[in-house]
C-alpha cells in the first residue's frame, strides 16, 4: 500500500496515519453517474477500503461525454452503472471492497445500506432523494456532502450532523431544489469541480481531519469565471424538523410512494412497481420474444423493443419507459408488460 500511495502518503496533512485511517473507512455513493463515477474512481485511487454504490440507471452512449469511468463497452453491455463502476474500480485496485446495489433509492432500503458506512456521497439528480440522504445522515449520525452541477454551474457542500446546519435549514436560504440538467445541459468540467471539491471534503472527513473540513457552501461557474464560498453557520436552526431540538426527520415518515419519475435530462419514465418484487429476467425475456419484441438482455437487466417504443426492465421490477415524459403514457406501458 505504501508504494501505490506514496505521494499521497507524502501529503502531511494524511501522512500514514491518515491513510490506514482511509483504508478502513467506508463509503456509500449515491448515483454513479457523472458525479458519482468521478468520486467512486477518485477515492479507489486514494485507497478507500469500502464502496457502496448505489444506483437505478444503465450507461448510455450520452453518459460518456461526462461520465468519465465509462466505455463503449459498457455502453454495447448496457451494464447497469453500479455493475459497471465495481468492474472498473476493480480494474484499479483489487483490494478495495466494491458493494455494486441496483436499486432505486427510498427512504426504507436506502437505510438498509448504511450499516457501518462512515461517510455518504451525493451524487443524485434529484432534490427528493437528496433530503432521504439528509435525514438519514441525521438520524443516524453519518456526514454526508452535498454536490449538483448543470451547465457549467456546480455547487457542493458539507454536513456534519451536529455541527453544520443540514439540507433542511438551509432551504430558505440557497436555490439548491432548481439544480438540474433537464434543460441546461452540462460540460464535463464543471462534473470535474464538483467531484473534486467533494473528494477533498470526503478525504478530510476519512482522515478525521475536522478542523480541515470547509464549513461553508461553494458555488461556482466555470463558464462566467464565477467564484463564490458562503459559510452557512448561522443558517442552523433549533426548529429544522431535520436536525433540530425535536426532530421527526419528515422525508423518511413520508410514503415517498411515488411511482413514477421523469429521469433527468431525458425522454424516459422510470416506473416503480406498487409491491416488491423479483422477476426472473431469462423467463421474461423469452415471453417478450414470443410476444414479438426485439430482445437483449444481461444478468441485470432486459430490453425490449417494438414499433419504436424501447423498455428496460430490471429485476426488482422497475422499468424506464424511453422516447416519453408522459407518466400516464409510461405506466400504460408497463401495466401492457408487467401486467
Amino acid at each position: 500500500m505504501k508504494e501505490r500511495h506514496s505521494r499521497q502518503i507524502l501529503f502531511a496533512p494524511i501522512g500514514e496515519t491518515g491513510q490506514l485511517k482511509i483504508r478502513r473507512k467506508h463509503v456509500l455513493i449515491l448515483g454513479a453517474g457523472a458525479l458519482g463515477a468521478a468520486n467512486a474512481e477518485a477515492l479507489t485511487r486514494a485507497g478507500v477500503g469500502k464502496l457502496t454504490i448505489v444506483d437505478r440507471d444503465y450507461v448510455e452512449l450520452s453518459n460518456l461525454q461526462r461520465q468519465q469511468m465509462y466505455t463503449e463497452r459498457d455502453v454495447e453491455e448496457r451494464m447497469p452503472k453500479a455493475e459497471a463502476a465495481k468492474r472498473h474500480i476493480r480494474e484499479i485496485d483489487h483490494g478495495v471492497e466494491v458493494n455494486a446495489v441496483i436499486m432505486d433509492a427510498t427512504a426504507q432500503n436506502l437505510e438498509r445500506q448504511l450499516d457501518a458506512v462512515d461517510l455518504i456521497l451525493d451524487a443524485t439528480d434529484n432534490f427528493e432523494t437528496r433530503m432521504i440522504i439528509n435525514d438519514l445522515s441525521q438520524k443516524l449520525h453519518i456526514p454526508w456532502i452535498y454536490g449538483a452541477c448543470v451547465g457549467s454551474v456546480g455547487m457542493t457542500l458539507p454536513i456534519v450532523p451536529g455541527q453544520t446546519p443540514c439540507l433542511h435549514c438551509l432551504l430558505k436560504t440557497i436555490p439548491i431544489q432548481g439544480m438540474t440538467c433537464d434543460t441546461g445541459g452540462i460540460i464535463s468540467p464543471a462534473v470535474t469541480m464538483v467531484a473534486a471539491h467533494q473528494t477533498a471534503e470526503a478525504l478530510k472527513i476519512l482522515t478525521e481531519d475536522w478542523g480541515a473540513v470547509r464549513p461553508a457552501l461553494v458555488i461556482f461557474d466555470l463558464w462566467r469565471n464565477q467564484y463564490q464560498s458562503v459559510k452557512l453557520t448561522k443558517a442552523k436552526t433549533k426548529d429544522c424538523l431535520s436536525c433540530g431540538e425535536q426532530r421527526s426527520y419528515p422525508f423518511l415518515t413520508r410514503e415517498n410512494a411515488t411511482k413514477t419519475a421523469v429521469l433527468c435530462g431525458r425522454d424516459t419514465v422510470q416506473v416503480r412497481p406498487p409491491r416488491p418484487v423479483k422477476l426472473q429476467l431469462e423467463k421474461l425475456a423469452k415471453d417478450l420474444i414470443g410476444s414479438g419484441y426485439v430482445v437483449t438482455f444481461n444478468p441485470f437487466l432486459v430490453s425490449c423493443e417494438k414499433d419504436g417504443e424501447r423498455i428496460v426492465i430490471f429485476e426488482d421490477g422497475r422499468a424506464l419507459i424511453h422516447g416519453t415524459k408522459d407518466m400516464v403514457q409510461a405506466k400504460a406501458m408497463y401495466q401492457s408488460i408487467l401486467g
